[in-house]
């Protein structure tokens, strides 16, 4: 592919069709759309996540307050919340001790 720039009169015209094309409404709300719909999760921030350790300590201490509540009442709804709770408590317990075993 050609690395040149285009003559004076095609980069004129270039420049009168994208004006034209961001003038236009109805395209702009449709590529907004279509870009909407194409988003995937960025699984590289989900590995890159560094939390805090008052982070861990909180999710830890609220994952097993919601254990004890759901032993103790049996309600469905707690124990529920503790099944939510616990997986993303223990991921950032994992990622915490990944960072600090790198960082000694």
């Amino acid at each position: 592919m050609s690395t040149r720039r285009l003559p004076e009169h095609e980069q004129k015209i270039l420049d009168e069709i994208e004006r034209a094309l961001n003038r236009d409404r109805r395209l702009a709300r449709r590529l907004r759309a279509v870009r909407r719909r194409r988003r995937r999760p960025d699984l590289s921030r989900v590995a890159a996540y560094a939390p805090h350790p008052v982070t861990v300590t909180v999710l830890a201490a609220v994952a097993l307050g919601l254990m004890t509540a759901g032993i103790v009442t049996s309600q469905v709804a707690v124990v529920w919340a503790f099944a939510a709770v616990w997986p993303v408590a223990l991921f950032a317990g994992f990622r915490l001790l990944c960072r600090w075993s790198r960082a000694g």
